[in-house]
């Protein structure tokens, strides 16, 4: 049998694996949802989905899975004592309201740093901290880095992505030395791998529990985002990955370095290149607040793409923006409503289309490459009507990505490594 490799991705509301060869054939996919909000609802989700990865291919298969790599919503995080028991609640990739942790780390962090804002990473850790009253933390987990230690047995890990936001600085690769003034006790920070660099077998009685060889390799993974830009193939300078979930995520394959968190725009290192992008709280999450998915595509079946509403929305599913531009305090613009539903969608796709545009142009603005070819991913991306609205309001190809599950991104990664 061809050597396979496993790819784990944790979304909003569950998670899925997916098994590839060595050639990038999917072999098998499976899922599974969060029983709770707690972290290790996470691993409950995780292991019902490699459960039922094994009840579908088999013993031997399992047993063939050369490497795996996990991934996780950017931002989202908990502290676990020395094993891996959650010592507070997670905190997650969309929480805000960390304004007395953003002033601190303003005083410390160099100006314009991607920690600084009320929804920053770094303040989440930091309000953790404070949570953890009886000081029981040994570790800050990334979402990734939380199923990464379960599965191996080895906490204190994680990636050059999940670990941008929390101040990782990835150009020296090292935790910068002013973390430790904001007050964080940087004895809780992750040993940081490169993306795709080998960490650890895995754990010994989680191989008989699920069937892997004991020799089998955990790899250092990304974020949720970053493995659906892999997933999708963009391999050009140029090449953007747009991903529709509840939220809008877009990268960019660039040979430039960005930062600008006026903008809200950052660059996760990836291998020698860098993907210059964000995410806007527009998207999906939008979307669900007015029609649920089955209406929505019964809407679009009356809409007419060729012919502009003339409505200016900025969708938002609750106040605040982060790309293309950084305010906490933006509010939503979905007035007026008209009477006809579809048209009110369609001013909603037209509305969500502009500020993907206006992402773009931020991004050339502060000299990334030019746009050369946009694959579209997530739910989003199967909607034929809004795929023509974009098409008429970007000036740039648009094209939907014939693969867009972050598992296989990861799984793709680990494949990749192993070939090298």
């Amino acid at each position: 049998m061809t050597d396979l490799f496993l790819g784990i991705d944790l979304g909003t509301s569950g998670i899925r694996c997916a098994v590839i060869e060595a050639d990038g054939r999917l072999l098998a996919m499976s899922r599974g949802s969060y029983p709770d909000a707690s972290a290790l609802a996470w691993w409950h989700a995780v292991s019902d989905g490699l459960t039922a990865l094994r009840q579908e291919i088999g013993d031997s298969a399992m047993a063939n899975i050369k490497g795996a790599a996990v991934g996780g919503t950017s931002g989202t995080m908990v502290l676990t004592d020395g094993a891996l028991n959650p010592v507070t609640d997670p905190l997650m990739y969309n929480s805000t309201g960390f304004e007395e942790e953003a002033a601190v780390i303003a005083e410390h962090a160099p100006k314009g740093h991607i920690t600084e804002g009320s929804a920053s990473a770094l303040g989440r850790a930091m309000r953790l901290q404070a949570q953890d009253t009886a000081r029981r933390a040994k570790h800050l987990c990334h979402q990734a880095d939380f199923i990464m230690a379960k599965l191996t047995g080895q906490p204190g890990h994680s990636d050059e992505n999940n670990s941008l936001k929390t101040g990782f600085d990835v150009v020296a690769r090292d935790w910068p030395d002013w973390i430790w003034k904001t007050g964080l006790n940087t004895d809780l920070l992750p040993q940081v791998h490169s993306v795709g660099a080998p960490v650890a077998t895995v754990d010994a009685s989680l191989a008989q529990t699920f069937g892997f060889d004991p020799e089998m390799t955990l790899h250092a993974g990304t974020t949720d985002s970053i493995a659906a830009f892999l997933a999708a193939g963009a391999t050009q300078v140029g090449e953007v990955v747009t991903s529709f979930g509840t939220t809008l995520a877009i990268k960019m394959l660039s040979n430039v370095r960005i930062d600008d968190t006026a903008r809200g725009i950052y660059s996760h290192r990836l291998g020698d290149m860098w993907l210059v992008g964000g995410a806007s709280n527009t998207g999906g999450g939008a979307l669900l607040q007015h029609f649920t998915p089955e209406q929505m595509r019964d809407l679009s079946a009356r809409i007419d793409p060729s012919k502009d509403t003339g409505l200016d929305y900025y969708p938002l599913p609750r106040p605040g923006e982060r790309f293309p531009f950084a305010d906490p305090k933006k509010e939503p613009r979905i007035t007026p409503r008209p009477p006809d539903d579809a048209l009110f969608l369609q001013g909603l796709f037209e509305g969500i289309t502009r500020i993907e545009a206006e992402c773009y142009e931020a991004l050339r603005a502060l000299g990334a490459p030019k746009v050369t070819r946009i694959l579209t991913a997530g739910g989003g991306a199967a909607n034929e009507a809004w795929l023509k609205i974009r098409q008429r309001i970007i000036p740039h190809p648009i094209e939907v990505s014939q693969n867009t599950e972050g598992s296989v991104g990861l799984a793709m990664l680990c494949a990749s490594r192993h070939k090298a």
